[in-house]
């Protein structure tokens, strides 16, 4: 007998930064940029690399988390693996062109220990961060 997983609730959130799509891809993609704008959900306070390839080592207020950015510049992939002692997730996340500008995407599936509330809670977080990063972005051309 198989079973069927269950389909997550999920959300996107999109902000329009006004740089190239080059430039917000080499930014998100510098895993030691996000203490400047992963400053709500995640709240990275330092940011260092592992012995591990491509792993990160976070210090948040929760306690220690690991970050994978699986980026693909060709594609626009910025899809990343967060992994703290509680959870673990896989985010995907897309910058794609629009005009000289471009569009930063970024879905989170409800994780099944999330209730409905406190998920729309942490996603409205992610406003604020999305926010400073278009400020950061837009103000360091």
């Amino acid at each position: 007998m198989s079973t069927t997983p269950t389909i997550a609730r999920s959300v996107t959130k999109t902000v329009t930064i006004e740089r190239p799509v080059a430039d917000v891809f080499a930014f998100l993609a510098d895993a030691t940029n996000w203490p400047s704008w992963a400053i709500v959900n995640v709240n990275v306070k330092a940011i260092e690399h592992t012995n591990e390839p491509d792993w990160w080592l976070m210090t948040t207020p929760h306690g220690p988390a690991r970050l994978r950015i699986r980026g693909n510049a060709e594609l626009g992939i910025l899809d990343h693996d967060y992994v703290e002692d509680q959870a673990s997730w896989q985010v995907p996340a897309r910058v794609v062109a629009n005009g000289a500008g471009a569009e930063f995407m970024i879905t989170f599936f409800q994780p099944p220990a999330f209730t409905d509330v406190f998920f729309d809670e942490q996603v409205a977080l992610v406003d604020t961060e999305l926010a400073t990063l278009k400020r950061i972005l837009e103000t360091s051309a």
